[in-house]
């Protein structure tokens, strides 16, 4: 089935995306990304600071129990110790007499004053444990005031003991007194402690619950600003990709829709339009497949038409080879038969003539045949194989030997030349042409010098070959007419030829992928180059030759 045309005024028009308008409306994919970034990180601050307020208050209450409460209540007991001791020891004195008894109120005197002011400092901040500190100091003052120290006195002025006396009842009453407080100190302090420890239990589990809420929150909120950031950019965004997709799978008629961030939507309509341009190519490239479609079968009909004429070619060159040289040859000997048999008869101007006719039969012959060749280069026995260029020049000096001789030539050439991929027939013939020309155009007043030179050019290995020599050289102005068919610098009385031989030089190298050129710098003789590509294997190398090389 063939594709229906798709013509530009069956498609909608795109609108050219504007960026900034866009931006000025709608949220960017960053700027989404930013917004939810920010209230995020509003919420983990938010969090912390509460958490951080609960976790001060939780440190507070726990510092305050372990560091104050606790150390409080231990030293209560110390200074409670203490007094008891004072008691004991006095009177354990005024009975006994022994001042052994009286280390226990000396020590315990100490112990006071130290445990006094370690509370003072500890329950400070309490206005009732202070209070009770400051009731059971100014009751053992007392105490010492008014029963232990006259007691202590009374025995160290040598009064006997003599057991209970009323002083000691009434220094015992006395304590007693003091021991009550102890009850009520020891009862405030634990009140404080349990009520420090229900406030820190209170404030853990209000941090636990918080900490909870906030967890359960975050979770909610990272769920809530994910399913946002989902349906804000990654709904669009997935929507642009498969809207993309079925464009790219053919469905070019499909019309893409612009949603979500500024940015998305630019890129939509950018795709939008991208849509147009790639259908409107299409739509032109088609049209040019059609045209091709059309000159192709134009070309295959002229390449048909071109192989009907090359037959011909190949047909009037085998009569041109045959049938047109015969009458030619029978003119040049029917005219050198007439010379021979009425020679005598015949005056100078009818010997001139029949010479004329068969100089022109010669030439005429000769012309054919290098015509024959010209045309046969790259369609007749086209030998592609690995050639050694010494083999093709040695052939190519052979066939030149009387020529070079005759004219006392030096040909210098190199040690050994490259191997290079070609037809040696006509390499052979190529190198025929240009030292023929180097030993036939020589100048007159110098014996005949050619040079042959080899070496590699440019990166891709081609070989560059010169070929030199000492003639009478070639103008500048000529360097594009020598390569000419049939272009002639002198004319046929001075220098024999057709002017096709460097014609055929030029053909033979540029089919064998080269170029020929002449070197207008030299100020003296002629300097002509050509290029070949190194040698690589042929396509008409059979395996077992490829194998073999």
């Amino acid at each position: 089935m063939e594709e229906a045309p798709v013509t530009r005024s069956s498609l909608p028009r795109a609108p050219r995306p504007d960026g900034s308008a866009l931006t000025g409306r709608r949220l960017t994919v960053q700027g989404w990304f930013q917004l939810i970034l920010s209230l995020m990180l509003l919420f983990v601050l938010g969090g912390a600071v509460v958490g951080a307020q609960l976790l001060s208050s939780t440190v507070r209450q726990s510092n305050d129990l372990v560091e104050r409460i606790q150390p409080a209540r231990a030293e209560m007991y110390q200074l409670q110790g203490a007094l008891l001791n004072q008691e004991t020891g006095v009177r354990g004195y005024v009975l006994t007499g022994d001042e052994q008894f009286l280390e226990p109120y000396t020590d315990g005197r100490a112990q006071e004053r130290r445990s006094v002011a370690r509370l003072r400092s500890l329950v400070g901040p309490d206005r009732a444990m202070s209070e009770d500190l400051s009731a059971v100091e100014q009751a053992a003052r007392d105490w010492r005031s008014a029963h232990a120290v006259p007691l202590i006195e009374r025995t160290r002025s040598g009064e006997p003991a003599a057991g209970d006396t009323p002083e000691l009842e009434s220094s015992r009453e006395s304590f007693d007194a003091l021991r009550a407080l102890f009850v009520e100190q020891n009862e405030h302090i634990a009140e404080a402690k349990a009520e420090a420890r229900a406030e820190l239990i209170s404030t853990r589990t209000t941090r636990d619950w918080v900490y909870g809420l906030m967890i359960i929150s975050f979770v909610l909120a990272a769920i809530v600003l994910t399913v946002l950031l989902r349906r804000t950019v990654g709904g669009p965004l997935l929507a642009l990709r498969e809207s993309s997709q079925r464009v790219a799978d053919g469905e070019f008629d499909h019309r893409i829709s612009a949603a979500g961030p500024a940015d998305v939507r630019a890129v939509a309509l950018a795709v939008e339009a991208m849509r147009h341009r790639i259908v409107e190519e299409l739509e032109a490239t088609r049209n040019r497949e059609a045209r091709l479609t059309q000159q192709t079968g134009d070309l295959d009909a002229q390449a048909v038409e071109l192989r009907r004429s090359n037959a011909e070619l190949e047909q009037f060159a085998y009569v041109a080879s045959h049938d047109l040289q015969e009458p030619l040859r029978k003119v040049a000997s029917f005219c050198q038969l007439l010379e021979k048999r009425y020679g005598d008869e015949l005056d100078d101007r009818g010997k001139q003539y029949i010479a004329f006719a068969v100089d022109g039969a010669k030439r005429m012959q000769i012309l054919i045949n290098d015509l024959l060749t010209f045309s046969r280069v790259g369609r007749v026995n086209d030998d592609r194989r690995p050639v050694p260029l010494d083999e093709t020049l040695d052939h190519a000096l052979a066939n030149l030997s009387t020529a070079i001789e005759e004219s006392g030539a030096r040909v210098e050439r190199p040690e050994t030349l490259p191997e290079v991929t070609g037809d040696p027939t006509t390499l052979a013939m190529l190198w025929q042409n240009l030292v023929g020309n180097a030993v036939k155009f020589r100048s007159p007043d110098r014996v005949p010098e050619v040079t042959i030179t080899a070496e590699r050019s440019g990166e891709d290995g081609d070989w560059r070959f010169c070929v030199t020599d000492n003639g009478i050289g070639i103008p500048p102005e000529f360097s594009e007419k020598v390569f000419i068919i049939f272009q002639r610098l002198h004319g046929r009385e001075t220098y024999t030829g057709t002017g096709i031989g460097l014609a055929l030089c030029k053909k033979i190298v540029e089919h064998h992928g080269g170029r020929i050129t002449l070197d207008t710098d030299r100020a003296e003789g002629t300097r002509i180059c050509f290029t070949l590509p190194g040698r690589t294997v042929p396509h008409s190398v059979t395996a077992h030759e490829e194998a073999t090389t």
